[in-house]
């Protein structure tokens, strides 16, 4: 519809500027802002744009947190090693209410295991990390917080993954060889970062569901079960950060009667270095490379 065509408007060959002047009044005729929404605001929508790639860019590589899909098409980043060895593994340490429990019954055993550990409570807590690796556990990287990692661009993830592999390195003397992303949810920002930092991505084969309110030594045993066989990676949690509070007392009550089948089922119980994975080459970069921008 054009002015003049509107009967609020009056005609064309009306009083000089009075059609114009009823067109901006009448709610119909007037234009909206293009700046006053926000999607079409020049910066914010780039930004919103950007946001939406990378969640779609990083969507990709999370169909991996299937366990159908990541047991059948990615053994290896599903942590399957030697048959006649099991990789134990805990994520979400170190806590110095819990973790030091696991390592005494580890300890008991004469089993040494696979730490992830993040970044902030192993600000907390830097001795706990310390001893672990002093026992001869392996230590390896969790990210620095416990957050999904879909919605973090490039920049972000790699600071994450950085600064938390080399406060693992500087606390413990140990080079961190394996990267395990919060919920296993994996993005392709994080796999460009850990290829960059010589990480190599791990998740499970099977775990205790032991971050429940629910969960009971039993419980968290008959999920195990489930699952367990020769050159599998378990998920235990040494922590509740992340979980009902409390929930680690059914990982540590489950965990002895773990380490007994495994050894009457005649497999080796032990960390991922000792799993028969290959380890992960840093990324060859000609020149310094592209620095991603800050989010």
């Amino acid at each position: 519809m054009v002015e003049g065509d509107n009967p609020d408007t009056g005609p064309p060959g009306g009083a000089p500027g009075t059609g114009r002047l009823r067109a901006r009044s009448h709610p119909r005729a007037r234009r909206a802002d293009p700046m006053s929404d926000p999607t079409r605001r020049p910066g914010r929508r780039a930004a919103l744009m950007a946001t939406l790639g990378t969640a779609v860019a990083n969507a990709v590589p999370a169909v991996t947190v299937l366990p159908r899909v990541r047991l059948r098409l990615f053994p290896r980043l599903s942590g399957f090693g030697t048959t006649d060895h099991v990789a134990l593994t805990f994520d979400d340490g170190p806590d110095p209410a819990s973790t030091p429990r696991f390592a005494e019954a580890l300890a008991a055993h004469q089993v040494r295991a696979t730490f992830f550990l993040l970044g902030s409570t192993l600000a907390d807590a830097p001795s706990v990390g310390r001893d672990l690796a002093a026992a001869g556990h392996e230590v390896a990287v969790h990210g620095w917080a416990h957050r999904n990692l879909l919605l973090r661009g490039p920049y972000a993830t790699h600071h994450d993954l950085a600064r938390t592999r080399d406060l693992v390195r500087e606390t413990t003397g140990q080079t961190p060889r394996f990267y395990r992303p919060p919920y296993g949810v994996l993005s392709a920002s994080a796999l460009l970062a850990a290829r960059r930092l010589a990480l190599s991505p791990v998740l499970w084969t099977c775990w205790g569901r032991d971050w429940t309110r629910t969960a009971t030594p039993a419980s968290v045993l008959a999920t195990l079960r489930t699952g367990l066989a020769g050159g599998g990676t378990i998920l235990l949690h040494d922590s509740d950060c992340a979980s009902a509070p409390g929930a680690w007392r059914s990982s540590l009550a489950a965990l002895p009667y773990l380490l007994d089948e495994c050894a009457r089922r005649g497999w080796r119980v032990g960390p991922l270095g000792e799993h028969g994975l290959p380890p992960r080459r840093a990324a060859r970069v000609s020149a310094p490379g592209p620095v991603p921008h800050p989010e």
